[in-house]
């Protein structure tokens, strides 16, 4: 398994932006004939979707590894999916290999992800967790104490000149923990509003709501040059 995750990012780490490093991703799992599961950007357009190497026409695969490509070729899924995750990649402002505590950007987005994939029965506790990060971003200072309930430790810590096994021992999510998540990220993304519903009327009964927050204007796409018009 580390070797496999050895070539893997021995491959894919090059000095990228983060877009660049997931567009790398998803080529080699596309040439591997792998399967796929992507999360639409920020959660507002859908859930996930399995990309699969016959899935994309010859020469596309650069299209189908940008957010956009990766929906166009993909194949949806919903909450129904039967599927089980074997590797999770995930996004690090900073890590501590000594513990696999790990720093997001504080969307929590990856969280809700990890959440709703363990809601489906499709993570669980030794679905290995790996993140992708440089050097500089290895830090010996995440109190473990101060981490919430959801925030996701990692198992693998790849950087451009090593590969790290944490051995971490922060337990992992096992949902979403609807009491820390605010009405208004809520109403941003329709698949947790399709869940909570569901989880409701499966229960009969009314599912916690965190505090209220301001959150920051969604990002705008720029318009390509000559379709300004």
């Amino acid at each position: 398994m580390l070797l496999a995750v050895d070539i893997l990012f021995r491959f894919l780490y090059y000095p990228c932006k983060p877009e660049q490093t997931l567009m790398r991703i998803i080529a080699f799992h596309t040439i591997c004939d792998k399967k796929l599961l992507t999360p639409q950007p920020r959660l507002r357009t859908g859930f996930f979707s399995v990309l699969e190497s016959q899935m994309i026409p010859t020469g596309c695969i650069p299209e189908a590894c940008t957010s956009v490509g990766a929906v166009k070729y993909g194949r949806p899924i919903d909450l129904d999916e039967v599927i089980k995750v074997d590797l999770i990649v995930i996004g690090s402002v900073a890590v501590d290999p000594s513990t696999g505590a790990r720093l997001g950007k504080g969307e929590g987005f990856a969280e809700l992800e990890y959440g709703m994939l363990r809601y489906m029965g499709a993570t669980d506790d030794s679905t290995m967790v790996v993140t992708t990060v440089h050097d500089k971003q290895l830090v010996d200072d995440i109190p473990v104490e101060k981490l919430l309930i959801h925030d996701v430790p990692v198992d693998i810590i790849c950087t451009p000149t090593q590969v790290i096994l944490t051995n971490t021992a922060i337990p992992k999510p096992q949902g979403i923990y609807w009491e820390k998540l605010s009405p208004e990220k809520l109403g941003q993304i329709r698949i947790l509003r399709e869940l909570k519903r569901r989880i409701e009327q499966e229960t009969g009964t009314i599912l916690p709501c965190g505090p209220s927050e301001n959150l920051p204007p969604t990002a705008q796409r720029r318009k390509r040059r000559g379709r300004e018009n």
